[in-house]
C-alpha cells in the first residue's frame, strides 16, 4: 500500500487546522481546528505504523492514537469549561476576551 493518500489527507487535515488558529477569532472553532490537527497526527501514526511494519503485529501506532484520543476527550472537557465560563461573564466567546477572565 502507497503511503501518498493517508498522508496527503493529513497534510491537507493539519494544514486546515493550522489557519483554523490563525484565521479564527471565535474559541470554539479554535478547538475544532486543534482536533483537526490532532486527527492528522493520527493519521499520520497508523499509516507510518503500517508502512514500516505491514505484515506484522506490532499495532504501536494504533496505541499512540487512542492514548491522543484520550488526551483530546480531556482537551475538548477543559476547553469547553473556560469557554462556558468565558460565555457566562462576558457574553461572547471571542478569543480577545480571554485576557479578561483574570478580573
Amino acid at each position: 500500500m502507497s503511503p501518498i493518500g493517508p498522508l496527503l489527507l493529513a497534510t491537507l487535515l493539519f494544514c486546515v487546522g493550522v489557519y483554523g488558529i490563525i484565521a479564527r477569532r471565535n474559541a470554539v472553532l479554535v478547538l475544532m481546528s486543534v482536533e483537526l490537527m490532532l486527527n492528522a497526527v493520527n493519521i499520520n501514526l497508523v499509516a507510518f505504523q503500517n508502512l514500516l511494519w505491514p505484515e506484522t503485529a506490532f499495532v504501536s501506532g494504533q496505541l499512540f492514537a487512542l492514548f491522543i484520543i484520550a488526551v483530546a476527550a480531556a482537551e475538548v472537557g477543559v476547553g469547553l469549561a473556560i469557554l462556558f465560563n468565558l460565555f457566562r461573564n462576558r457574553a461572547s466567546v471571542n478569543v480577545d476576551d480571554v485576557d479578561l477572565m483574570r478580573w
